[in-house]
């Protein structure tokens, strides 16, 4: 089954910056639309920036500017860089495709930025 796995999470003050990256094992993933997602405690779970096949980009208007995602198709892998952190953006990050998600949800990396 596959599953995304994320990684590069941890604690950091505001303003700080930090990069996840996200492996995924799908003969797929060069075809597909990936993307980052957040859910915060209490929240429900959010698209926070999405890459298309061909590598244009959309970002959800709390980090745009702040947050640039990318992606290697021969690594199978899509990262999310985060500068300009802020205590809002504390949550767990998961990667999986857009719009609609193919894959069982991962673990996820844990982003807290404290103030």
């Amino acid at each position: 089954q596959v599953q995304p796995v994320e990684s590069g999470g941890g604690l950091v003050q505001a303003g700080g910056s930090l990069r996840l990256s996200c492996v995924i094992s799908s003969r797929q993933f060069s075809i597909i639309s990936m993307a980052w997602y957040r859910q915060a405690p209490g929240n429900q779970r959010e698209l926070v920036a999405r890459i298309g096949a061909g590598g244009s980009t959309n970002y959800a208007s709390s980090v745009k500017g702040r947050f640039i995602i990318s992606r290697n198709n021969a690594e199978k892998m899509v990262y999310l860089q985060m500068h300009n952190l802020k205590p809002e953006d504390t949550a767990v990050y998961y990667c999986n495709s857009a719009p609609n998600t193919a894959w069982t949800w991962g673990q996820g990396a844990q982003v807290t930025v404290s103030s």
